[in-house]
């Protein structure tokens, strides 16, 4: 199963580096299921305010990460 992208459409090998490197720093977080899960959603339904439970479980896993740094 191809893993879920950005919303864009038309990458460059550039921009899937980039977004690599998001994906690593969001894996490091402990949220990476959250954001797949707001990514797939955002496939789906082609409009974030669809997604806003995962918008909300990806934004408090952040927050949670966020805190725990402090």
């Amino acid at each position: 199963m191809e893993r879920p992208r950005h919303a864009r459409s038309h990458q460059s090998l550039e921009e899937d580096e980039e977004e690599d490197v998001v994906d690593a720093m969001i894996s490091r977080t402990g949220c990476m299921a959250q954001h797949r899960e707001l990514q797939e959603c955002m496939a789906a339904q082609q409009d974030w305010r669809h997604c806003q439970p995962q918008v909300r479980a990806f934004g408090e896993c952040m927050a949670r990460r966020q805190r725990a740094e402090e």
